[in-house]
C-alpha cells in the first residue's frame, strides 16, 4: 500500500503509521544485533561487577578478622609482658632489699 501522493511518508490514507516490511527489515538487521549485544553485554558487565562487589565484601570481612586478630594478639603480648617486668621487678626489689649499701665517706 502506498500513501497518497499529498500524505506524509509512512503514513496511509486513513493517518495510521505504515512501514514496509524491507524497511522493518533493514531496520531489525541494522539495529537490532547491535541492540542484542548492548543489552547483553551490559548484563555480562552488571553481573561481572555483582561479583567483583562481593569480592570485596569478602575480602573486607577477612581483613577486619585479621586486623581484630591482630589487636587480640598485641593485647594479650602486652598483658604478659607487664606481668613479666612487675614480677621480675618484684624480684629484684627483694634482692636489693636485702642487700646494705654503705657509702665511702667523700674524700
Amino acid at each position: 500500500m502506498s500513501a497518497p501522493p499529498n500524505a506524509p511518508a509512512g503514513e496511509n490514507k486513513k493517518g495510521e503509521n505504515q512501514m514496509d516490511i524491507k524497511t522493518l527489515l533493514d531496520i531489525i538487521a541494522n539495529q537490532g544485533f547491535p541492540i542484542a549485544l548492548s543489552i547483553l553485554l551490559i548484563f555480562r558487565i552488571d553481573k561481572f561487577m555483582q561479583e567483583i562487589v562481593i569480592a570485596q565484601k569478602d575480602s573486607y570481612r577477612q581483613i577486619l578478622e585479621n586486623t581484630k586478630e591482630i589487636h587480640n594478639t598485641i593485647t594479650n603480648l602486652n598483658q604478659q609482658n607487664r606481668e613479666y617486668y612487675s614480677l621480675r621487678f618484684s624480684e629484684v626489689q627483694k634482692e636489693l632489699s636485702g642487700i646494705k649499701v654503705e657509702l665511702a665517706p667523700p674524700r
